[in-house]
């Protein structure tokens, strides 16, 4: 996991602000220090040279600001799904 970045504060819709250290994909979860999955990044924001995330999720607390939060820039979201078969 790469670190994503420190948050800034939560929205009045719920998302969390993310000031980026490192750039995610649009959809990668996004995880809190103790690697419990917290989120998804929904949108990129702000100077091409100072980018912000919007973090949407259920578990967003007001408690998050000033925390670091991580990304898996794999792609894996953290869950562990069966894929289908294809025949």
């Amino acid at each position: 996991m790469e670190i994503l970045g420190i948050v800034e504060g939560i929205t009045s819709e719920g998302h969390a602000l993310v000031k980026c250290e490192n750039l995610p994909d649009l959809g990668c979860a996004v995880f809190d220090a103790e690697k419990h999955r917290i989120g998804t990044v929904k949108r990129i924001l702000g100077p091409v040279d100072g980018p912000y995330a919007s973090i949407t999720g259920d578990n967003l607390r007001q408690n998050l600001k000033g925390k670091k939060l991580f990304f898996n820039p794999s792609g894996n979201d953290g869950r562990n799904r069966k894929k289908g078969r294809r025949y």
